[in-house]
């Protein structure tokens, strides 16, 4: 690492400190949130309320996954046992056991955007030697995980798949909680639909759990998928040049950024993942190192210009659709 990227980490120490007060006060709030969100869901006969609060707790999911996000890396509730308790709760919720979202995240921030390692916790990437020499069962197995369907079906093929069942079988001892998250799981959705109804199973439970899980699925996808992203092979990558050029920062409004919990400062989340979510935009404003960012958007065209890449050009140094 260079003496330029020491200082650079060294400049964001100053940022990792948490108001542990301020963590509790959004976890238990946005907690309020999301069980009045629900309450409405079940309890108000109104369809369009119904429609509007399932749409709302599956958003105040991904908010509430965002900070467990930053529990699992020590950048919120180091100390104290309520919001360590609440957050792993939330993420047996959530689909996203903690051994399970430690090994795999931890890894991909060690090794993002690495070409030999980038698809290990991440969305797989070939290059586009690599893609033609594969087979034809490589091809679309390869496609299929990059596919806009997958992503948008993230709660069956990511969540409750690639995070529970996968590893369950895989590795059982390790992954205890990975039961437990499928049980809980299962429990809750058939208590849903067998006491409430086809209505209550839907907006109460179904909904809210495909929107958090599409949502997360895209926004992870594309924080590493953006046509300015780089890939390099191991000799040539460094920690600091992948945080900053293949990591997106992602421009949304307020109130994105809000139900997402700043996740879309990436660049500097990857700089150091010890930042505290809410103090991302500070770490932005007050140093100009992440001020000029490669980026992307929440907008039709950003979407658009991310789900079409497909294969690591390495030609032209650049993230490509693929062809023919």
């Amino acid at each position: 690492m260079t003496i330029k990227h020491q200082l650079l980490i060294s400049k964001t120490r100053a940022y990792e400190k948490e108001n542990y007060h301020t963590s509790l006060t959004l976890l238990l709030s946005s907690i309020v949130f999301l069980l009045a969100s629900y309450a409405c869901s079940l309890f108000i006969p109104f369809l369009a309320i119904k429609i509007v609060s399932s749409i709302l707790h599956g958003l105040l999911v991904v908010r509430l996954f965002g900070m467990y996000h930053d529990f699992a890396h020590g950048a919120i509730f180091r100390k104290g046992k309520i919001g360590a308790i609440l957050l792993k709760g939330l993420g047996l919720y959530a689909l996203t056991p903690i051994s399970i979202w430690r090994r795999s995240h931890n890894f991909h921030h060690s090794h993002n955007s690495k070409l030999a390692f980038a698809s290990i916790g991440s969305y797989p990437i070939m290059s586009k030697k690599e893609f033609l020499n594969a087979s034809a069962k490589e091809k679309n197995s390869y496609l299929l995980a990059r596919h806009p369907l997958l992503i948008l079906f993230g709660y069956f093929t990511i969540f409750l798949f690639g995070m529970c069942i996968r590893p369950a079988i895989l590795n059982l001892k390790e992954h205890k909680d990975a039961v437990w998250a499928l049980v809980i799981h299962l429990i809750s959705g058939s208590l849903h639909f067998y006491f409430g109804g086809f209505t209550i199973g839907i907006f109460a439970f179904l909904i809210p759990h495909f929107i958090s899980s599409a949502v997360g699925s895209y926004l992870f996808y594309a924080q590493h998928n953006f046509p300015e992203a780089q890939f390099k092979n191991k000799e040539e990558w460094t920690y600091i040049d992948a945080a900053l050029h293949s990591s997106s920062y992602m421009k949304m409004p307020k109130i994105w950024e809000w139900f997402t919990a700043n996740i879309g400062y990436h660049h500097i989340h990857h700089v150091n993942s010890k930042i505290p979510f809410y103090r991302l935009p500070q770490v932005m404003r007050d140093l100009p190192e992440f001020q000029q960012p490669r980026s992307t958007s929440l907008s039709f065209k950003g979407i658009r210009s991310c789900l079409k890449l497909k294969l690591w050009d390495e030609e032209t140094r650049s993230l490509v659709p693929k062809q023919g």
